[in-house]
């Protein structure tokens, strides 16, 4: 089932497209925060730490990932607005190819390198071979990240954000119950609870290759569009690849921080893994957001509906303002409770934890609205088209983060390390808000007649009604 953004209400599109996917999302994050659930409160504090310890290079690898993955999707969405359905069928096809190749060259290239890339982040030593054990499994199942994550964007790309969350909703189920079984039942510890990640993304994975296979005609491929095409494939590569390097690049900055962390101890180290945690779920909504910015303004790039573009920036603004607010009120009540959700409540340090957990998610919550400009923003200049130009905002997310970590945490302790992603989101606002100006400006130079032709599609559409 396919769905139309290019014409019709910018807010009712964009609710009705954000709210699907923002359930994907929460499922999604569901997998992370019951692995971090059941080790904090089963395997305690520092094994909780220890996972929390690998999010950086997670967000690293995994990132980029799923960069590639949206990236990817958006010639598809483009294909799709302008109805050039033999195109578009070819683009999914050798984003498969493309994608099965990236996967195996970073799970090869990280399997071997994992130890090493934990000893160059100051792992504490206490932390590491559980470190180690849970973010080699992880690395094992990027396969399975690109299986679910490609054949979802795809979909989304076809206006339907909705039957991915189905899938999610029941891996997210079949992860708790493996979460159990791998650490209660067979005491795999945490390598057991990443097990159950994978095995659990694999599963959302493959319901949704054969949903795609059975439901969708569309996609129905001939041996003409199957075949591997070197435009198809440098087109695809100059979206996918520029925003999965979009997260690496914000993701160094972040190892930056971690590292920075690591050398104030473990108990530092479990209450940042655990405001992470809770950060991370109340942030998908931004993510949902940027999702639907992305295929939105795709579409209407695709189908000439240029006008609408600085719409559905406005509109997405303000859920993304309204949501800031009500996260932020929740959480000056409601973050030491948050915390507990992760936290055994015989932990010697629970006090100190508690208290370092708030400060945290407090701090992050009160930026939030820089945070949702920041995806609003990046993906839709994405959407347009302009996936390497938005690469830049990445790297002033690095460089923020690096300051904070290079020279502010080692003076000023935990306090600058909350204030580090804070100060990369507004850096990044900083570009991102006339750049995202000047693409759609460049698109009404680019195609001076899209207006005139829209206006007359319109005029026709009203005169068919009638």
């Amino acid at each position: 089932m396919t769905k139309d953004l290019t014409s019709g209400s910018p807010m009712r599109l964009l609710l009705g497209f954000t709210v699907p996917t923002l359930l994907g999302l929460l499922f999604q994050q569901l997998y992370n925060m019951v692995d971090a659930m059941i080790v904090g409160k089963l395997l305690g504090s520092q094994a909780l730490g220890a996972v929390g310890s690998t999010g950086s290079i997670n967000f690293f690898v995994i990132g980029f990932c799923l960069g590639v993955c949206s990236g990817f999707a958006i010639p598809v969405a483009q294909r799709m607005g302008a109805k050039d359905y033999p195109q578009m069928r070819r683009y999914v096809a050798n984003a498969a190819y493309l994608s099965a190749a990236i996967a195996l060259v970073l799970t090869v290239a990280t399997g071997f390198l994992c130890r090493d890339i934990l000893t160059a982040m100051d792992t504490p030593a206490d932390l590491f071979e559980d470190a180690n054990a849970y973010i080699f499994v992880i690395f094992m199942g990027i396969p399975v990240v690109f299986l679910y994550n490609l054949l979802a964007a795809i979909i989304r790309a076809l206006g339907d954000s909705r039957t991915p969350v189905y899938f999610l909703a029941l891996s997210a189920g079949l992860n708790i119950v493996l979460d159990l079984a791998c650490i209660l039942l067979l005491n795999w510890g945490v390598a057991g609870a990443a097990i159950a990640t994978v095995v659990s993304q694999a599963v959302s994975g493959v319901a949704c290759l054969v949903y795609m296979v059975k439901k969708f005609p569309i996609l129905q491929i001939t041996r003409e569009e199957r075949r591997l095409s070197a435009d198809a494939c440098k087109a695809l590569c100059a979206m996918g690849l520029p925003m999965g390097l979009q997260y690496s690049i914000t993701a160094i900055g972040s190892i930056v921080m971690q590292t920075a962390v690591n050398g104030l101890g473990s108990v530092y180290v479990t209450a940042v893994a655990t405001a992470g945690k809770v950060y991370q779920l109340l942030a998908c909504p931004f993510d949902a957001m940027g999702a639907a910015m992305a295929t939105y303004c795709g579409q209407n790039v695709g189908a000439g509906e240029l006008d609408r573009l600085p719409q559905g920036v406005r509109a997405c603004s303000l859920l993304g303002l309204g949501y800031s607010a009500a996260a932020l009120l929740a959480m000056i009540f409601f973050a030491p409770q948050c915390a507990m959700l992760f936290l055994s409540s015989a932990d010697p340090q629970l006090g100190l934890l508690v208290g370092l957990t708030t400060q945290y998610i407090v701090i992050q919550t009160a930026f939030f609205f820089p945070l949702a400009l920041v995806n609003i923003l990046r993906f839709s200049i994405q959407g347009m088209g302009f996936s390497a130009f938005a690469i830049l905002a990445g790297v002033l997310e690095m460089i923020a983060r690096t300051v904070v970590g290079y020279f502010f945490v080692p003076g000023m302790g935990y306090t600058a390390a909350c204030f580090a992603s804070p100060a990369a989101w507004i850096c990044a606002d900083l570009f991102l808000i006339p750049a995202c100006l000047g693409c759609v400006a460049h698109l009404r130079r680019s195609n001076p007649t899209a207006s005139l032709e829209t206006l007359s599609r319109r005029m026709l559409k009203k005169t068919a009604k009638a």
